[in-house]
């Protein structure tokens, strides 16, 4: 039970972290536009996030049971993969690197079942899970931000080119508060889902393995003996998460809103809208996509279509190789994690 509670309160605790290290995703554009406040557009996507974290469970199912096999999951396994993730996020965050805090938990978790199954690989289920639903979709959701980035922002182009620049500055500065609210409701869809996942993994591990046998009545609702998401669970990692985005991102809001492009409120229409978009169809097919990649690649194509000599492509080098080492960084931690703990 003790593994248990460490579990429960690491996954709250990732859960937090994601909330306002990923909550640049929602507001960079709209914060570094002047559309709303700081202060007003973090309260929205702290809003928004929770409703969408109360939606669904297609991705919740992805990671609790669609990557690894559940048998040789332990407690120690999902406590180990929770740490391992939490590490990578507060390092990236440090350096205001927009890394996915998905591919973090996913590696973290891949990196500890394959220790606890002693480096037997046939654990991943590499043909069913991780390579349809996470390698690929790694690869092509980033260039689909990119190019449907683009491709509206150059539509918007030709549609709006005879409008003066104030009445598009004032129109697209109202659309891009909906905008905005739609990428943070799409955000919590898809990234709110994967802490779920975890947790009732770990609820289900815990039932099977028979550490709630001798729980004390108003504890019984922690039994789980067939995978599916407690409600207590969604309301715990919505709130949580809404929480850790009032908190806000400050450096990776920097970075997104600032130091790549600069942007006005048409283009962070353009990119918040191709993003929200793209997030949503993933997170309907249980696609646990990394929102991170999503809407950096969505800012450049736009960003690229206003004026390719205006990005700052050095920065988005430093972001392409945050991306690239996440999975294996998170999960050689989540490996060594759970060694360790194992064998104590």
């Amino acid at each position: 039970m003790l593994t248990f509670f460490c579990v429960l309160l690491g996954a709250i605790i990732f859960e937090y972290s994601n909330g306002f290290h990923d909550a640049a995703n929602a507001i960079a554009t709209v914060v570094s536009t002047r559309v709303l406040t700081p202060r007003k557009a973090i309260a929205m996507a702290a809003f928004f996030n929770l409703t969408g974290a109360l939606f669904g469970g297609a991705v919740a199912s992805t990671i609790g049971k669609g990557l690894v096999d559940t048998n040789v999951v332990s407690m120690t396994t999902v406590l180990s993969a929770v740490i391992a993730a939490f590490t990578w996020n507060i390092t990236t965050w440090w350096f205001g690197l927009p890394s996915s805090s998905s591919h973090a938990l996913i590696g973290g978790l891949c990196g500890a079942a394959l220790a606890a199954a002693n480096g037997n690989w046939s654990v991943i289920k590499w043909n069913a899970g991780v390579w349809p639903k996470v390698v690929v979709p790694m690869i092509t959701s980033p260039f689909a931000g990119f190019i449907f980035g683009a491709l509206l922002m150059f539509l918007l182009f030709v549609a709006l080119h005879r409008f003066t620049p104030h009445l598009v500055h004032s129109l697209f500065g109202k659309l891009q508060i909906f905008s905005a609210a739609w990428m943070a409701h799409s955000h919590g869809t898809n990234d709110a889902q994967k802490t779920m996942g975890i947790i009732t993994l770990a609820l289900f591990t815990g039932t099977q393995g028979g550490s709630f046998e001798h729980l004390p009545a108003w504890l019984s609702f922690l039994k789980t003996p067939v995978f599916v998401l407690p409600k207590w669970v969604i309301v715990l990692c919505a709130v949580t998460m809404a929480v850790g985005t009032a908190a806000g991102g400050w450096r990776i809001i920097r970075t997104l809103g600032h130091r790549m492009v600069k942007l006005q409120p048409v283009h962070g229409f353009a990119a918040e809208t191709t993003a929200a978009l793209i997030i949503q169809g993933a997170s309907y097919y249980g696609i646990p996509l990394s929102t991170t990649h999503v809407i950096s690649t969505s800012i450049m194509g736009v960003g690229a279509v206003k004026r390719f000599s205006g990005m700052r492509w050095t920065v988005v080098e430093r972001i392409i190789w945050a991306w690239v080492f996440t999975l294996p960084a998170s999960g050689l931690i989540g490996y060594a994690l759970e060694r360790v703990l194992a064998a104590r």
